[in-house]
């Protein structure tokens, strides 16, 4: 493949959209945007094109509870910019990149309609964009004739990904040389209409049945265990399915698989921050005295931090190492969201996070036990790997399932950091317990998802695999509430839903959580400008709380949605549709699934299964 710049992406888009393994389309910047698919190379690819590989990077952010979860020593920026060998002013500098591998390989000509693999068509230097030479000589304008990337590929659940096997499809006739390119021409509608054949010996089939789960297997075709964002030979595939057909773009070939921490106390702090990059090697100390010997030889010599003496530098070092390693210690969920419901108002200029409790209006009583508003907080997400056709657990200590962004494990993974405000409330959980109760109407509905989910996770993982989490009325209330929140935020502060996030906190286990951030941290037009945050306050809670649930009682697909029947396709959901609580995929944790209205607003038949009735009621608590 001819190297050359094929365009930009934004740095959140390489944690999500178009992170390493997924498939990029772009439009070459010669000869008028010819088309170029490529498949985004993986972390090795990053320190190949860098100066400064690894960690030694400066483009390296730290967040010491996500390192200790992903066993990794820090993360790595997006590259952006120039970047310069050494310190010295003179020394080399390169543009900052990422690397991508030509996929598919087969492009078809849209004038003579031959379809060919990428080395039977021609390439000027430096233009990654390739063309047919007939069509080209024979154009009156003298302007190359780009051929396109075909839109048919193999992918396998584990994440592999390979060419559509053109000439078994095609069946060629027997003695056919298969030296001449193929056909794919359009005769009609649909796959029935679209039919490619060998113009050497005249063998033709349509595409129709193409996406058939039974295709490949008809064919024979196995998966080869082929990994284009690696460098390398292909591993050997584990699954027993053959792989499916999918089209480039399908919205099911890649979900990224990222974890995402909140940075609280103390692990904000000035001093938190001093220690930077050195951080990683005081928690790999085996001893403690290792640990002081590192504060010693490295960290103070070259300390900005709040002035203070060495003795006191490794006190407080240990103290923290003892927080971060203490075996009772509660996992990142748990630690924000004690943060979040005990911590004080917080009014540092400094701090990355800031919250303000606000009192909670009395009609909610029985209702809602707590609201926050986060004025400043910092997230730090981190892909670690993605999953195709079938969207990842959310459990990232569970890494089953999940592809891999480099050949070995590397000492760190790309991230992004953003800053942000954001609503968090939470629900009364003395009255969600009653609420749930396992012979209640509420745990009957939820046991239906959770059957579904447990029943599609053992169908890819194996009978003798266990979920990583229970679908429960407590999950599926939280999530509910937070997608019908998010729908009435967006239209009283002004930001698209798109651009708003949640982070559910849902657990039985006592003291149990019961809570939903509502937040927003981009980097773009939308931003963090005071608008989500302003409706945080009693006055405008208040109404803003009943609008969102009064919205959930009708729905235009009624009475469709509210039976179910909307969602028959899409066993985790019951009554949701895109008519109500579903929303864009970047905001939800869960991928739109485990949504029931009714656990909001009850169902016709059933009105106690909605947790908020007495408030549609008009009823105190």
């Amino acid at each position: 493949m001819a190297r050359g710049t094929l365009g930009k992406i934004r740095r959140s888009q390489v944690i999500s959209t178009y992170g390493p393994g997924a498939i990029v389309d772009f439009r070459a910047g010669g000869h008028g945007g010819a088309p170029v698919s490529v498949v985004a190379a993986g972390l090795d690819e990053w320190d190949n094109l860098s100066l400064v590989p690894g960690l030694n990077n400066e483009q390296c952010i730290e967040e010491p509870r996500l390192q200790e979860q992903l066993n990794v020593g820090g993360f790595r920026l997006p590259p952006v910019g120039e970047e310069r060998a050494g310190e010295q002013p003179g020394g080399r500098t390169q543009p900052r990149r990422l690397a991508g591998v030509r996929f598919p390989g087969w492009l078809q000509c849209p004038r003579c309609e031959f379809l060919q693999p990428a080395a039977s068509w021609r390439e000027e230097p430096g233009d990654p964009a390739l063309y047919c030479g007939p069509c080209t000589s024979d154009a009156k304008d003298g302007r190359p004739v780009h051929v396109v990337p075909v839109r048919f590929i193999l992918a396998c659940e584990h994440g592999h990904l390979d060419e559509f096997p053109w000439h078994s499809w095609v069946r060629h006739n027997q003695g056919c040389t298969r030296r001449k390119p193929l056909k794919l021409q359009g005769r009609g509608a649909g796959l029935r209409g679209l039919v490619v054949s060998c113009t050497a010996c005249g063998a033709a089939q349509t595409m129709d049945g193409a996406f058939s789960p039974e295709a490949m297997r008809r064919l024979g075709i196995t998966c080869a265990g082929k990994r284009p964002w690696l460098p390398g030979p292909p591993e050997a595939c584990s699954s027993s399915a053959p792989p499916v057909v999918v089209q480039r773009g399908a919205s099911n070939l890649y979900f990224p698989a990222v974890a995402s921490a909140l940075s609280i106390p103390p692990w904000d702090d000035e001093f938190q921050t001093a220690l930077g990059h050195h951080w990683n090697a005081l928690v790999t100390a085996a001893k403690p005295e290792m640990a002081d010997m590192i504060v010693e030889l490295y960290v103070w010599p070259t300390w900005d931090g709040e002035p203070m003496t060495l003795d006191q530098m490794k006190v407080r070092v240990r103290e923290r190492l003892e927080l971060l390693k203490a075996p009772d210690r509660q996992d990142i969920r748990s630690e924000e969201y004690r943060q979040l419901t005990l911590g004080a108002a917080t009014r540092d200029e400094a701090a990355e996070f800031s919250i303000r409790p606000e009192i909670v209006p009395s009609r909610f009583a029985g209702l809602i036990s707590r609201i926050v508003r986060v004025v400043r907080l910092r997230e730090v997400r981190a892909c670690y790997g993605f999953t195709r056709i079938h969207p990842p657990s959310g459990d990232f200590s569970n890494r089953t399932g999940i592809a891999p962004l480099s050949v070995a494990q590397k000492k760190w993974l790309p991230a992004i950091e953003v800053r942000g405000e954001g609503i968090f409330l939470t629900l009364d959980e003395e009255a969600v317990r009653t609420w749930e109760r396992d012979d209640g109407p509420a745990a009957a509905r939820a046991a239906v998802v959770d059957a579904h989910w447990r029943e599609s996770w053992k169908e890819r993982m194996g009978q003798d695999a266990e979920p990583p989490f229970a679908v429960t009325a407590r999950l599926m209330l939280i999530h509910g509430f937070s997608h019908a929140m998010m729908r009435q935020l967006s239209l009283e502060c002004g930001y698209s839903t798109s651009s708003l996030r949640e982070r559910l906190y849902a657990n039985r286990t006592e003291p149990g959580m019961c809570g939903v951030l509502i937040y927003t941290s981009t980097a773009d037009a939308d931003g963090t400008l005071g608008g989500l945050v302003r409706q945080g306050t009693p006055e405008r809670m208040e109404q803003l709380v009943e609008d969102a649930i009064r919205a959930m009682e009708w729905c235009s697909s009624d009475p469709l949605c509210m039976k179910g029947i909307s969602s028959l396709t899409e066993g985790s959901n019951l009554a949701a549709c895109h008519s109500c609580m579903l929303a864009p995929e970047t905001a939800c944790e869960h991928f739109n699934r485990y949504l029931d209205r009714a656990m909001l607003v009850g169902s016709p038949g059933e009105a106690g299964v909605g947790f908020f009735t007495r408030l549609l009621q008009g009823q105190g608590a």
